[in-house]
């Protein structure tokens, strides 16, 4: 049981990166920005000052804009206020020549939730603009450790809305979101042995879908959201296993002896799976179709490579061991290329993609400390998403 111990630990905490090429990442998004004015706005009532502030903090979170309230390449006019309880908004999106519309929209709901249409709003309007999904809608699943006690927690893309999920005060990891967004599967210790649940975020009620003897471990969720894969050391050895969403019948996809299976990531269409194995003596990178035929290891370069999220662009991000630090890269699995696209003096894990194929939310040790922070690949500063108190680690951003 011990040794099982020692690899949950290795697959949910450990996350490492290497590859066959290294280069460094040239990040642009920082500058050629469209400049959008907010001047044209116009905000009543505490409903509809919290809309504009949100609304306003998203667009620049997304990283496509400069938001200004002097003039711009693109102007966001209309009305946001209170009505009755609600706050209601109007809202036009046009070029400054007022010749070209690209987003005419109304939306409507209760004060309590001017965040949330303030997201929904710049979610269009990255989408009418960029022709990208946005990713203030978005929510970011986690482990925090506050006071010793283990478990999972939810927020917002902007770290607003922290809650805690699970009270169970035991180790908990790996949280994967369901493509629809309505429940997560993870690995818990709840019953003193690591299975994996599966929790409806609606009822929070839990479903133990996976209590083989032996490691449960590192679920992940198919794109379609009707399978998950997952290692299983039920037969003798950790491996690779897929089974229904809901449990069932596993089918084993990896067949290595005297190696550790781990941390598998879906393609986006569900045909291949990136994984971690350790037959080459040190955690490396493989990629193998659904059913286990044409099994490839991708990362030949750096000590260690684990925890690989395999994005909506097909890029997969990883983390690796750089000079004693682990540091973040993105391979390209057609060609074989890595970029490196971290190189400060702090340790780097669990990368997870948000849905633009832009951001990377990831854990940052400083100090023996843990936190979330989220990345723009493509140049924006890092921005820390949890409080100061505690650890938290093993993000998850959902789908959408």
């Amino acid at each position: 049981m011990k040794r099982l111990i020692g690899i949950v630990v290795w697959l949910g905490l450990a996350v490492y990166c290497a590859s066959a090429y290294d280069a460094s990442i040239i990040k642009t998004g920082g500058s050629n920005k469209a400049s959008v004015d907010l001047a044209g706005m116009k905000a009543s009532g505490t409903g509809g000052a919290l809309f504009l502030q949100t609304l306003e903090s998203d667009l620049k979170r997304s990283g496509w804009f400069a938001v200004t309230r002097s003039g711009g390449g693109i102007r966001v006019q209309g009305t946001c206020g209170d009505s009755g309880s609600d706050v209601a908004v109007q809202c036009d999106v046009r070029n400054a020549g007022a010749a070209e519309s690209y987003l005419t929209r109304s939306y409507r709901d209760s004060s309590a939730k001017a965040r949330r249409v303030a997201h929904q709003a710049a979610d269009d309007i990255v989408w009418a603009l960029k022709h990208v999904k946005g990713i203030a809608s978005t929510r970011i699943a986690m482990v925090g450790n506050r006071g010793g006690h283990k478990d999972l927690y939810l927020c917002d893309y902007d770290g607003g809305n922290l809650v805690q999920i699970t009270r169970d005060s035991v180790p908990c990891l790996s949280p994967s979101w369901g493509p629809n967004c309505t429940f997560l599967t993870y690995t818990s210790f709840r019953s003193s042995y690591p299975d994996v649940y599966r929790i409806d975020l609606d009822t929070m009620r839990r479903t133990r879908i996976a209590g083989f003897p032996g490691l449960n471990s590192s679920a992940a969720v198919s794109p379609n959201g009707r399978s998950i894969v997952l290692t299983l050391s039920k037969d003798g050895n950790p491996d690779l296993y897929v089974m229904g969403v809901n449990g069932g019948v596993p089918t084993r996809v990896t067949r290595t002896a005297y190696a550790a299976e781990a941390s598998p990531s879906w393609s986006p269409d569900a045909s291949q799976i990136v994984y971690v194995s350790d037959r080459a003596r040190s955690p490396q990178l493989y990629i193998t179709s659904a059913s286990g035929a044409g099994e490839r290891r991708v990362t030949l370069q750096g000590s260690e490579n684990v925890a690989p999220d395999w994005g909506p662009d097909g890029r997969i991000v990883y983390s690796s061991k750089r000079g004693g630090l682990y540091q973040l890269c993105i391979l390209d699995p057609s060609s074989g290329q890595s970029t490196v696209i971290t190189s400060d003096g702090f340790d780097h894990e669990d990368p997870s993609w948000a849905p633009d194929a832009r951001h990377v939310v990831y854990t940052r040790t400083s100090a023996y400390r843990k936190s979330l922070y989220v990345l723009d690949t493509e140049g924006d500063p890092e921005v820390r998403l949890t409080p100061t108190e505690g650890d938290w680690f093993s993000p998850a951003w959902s789908r959408r």
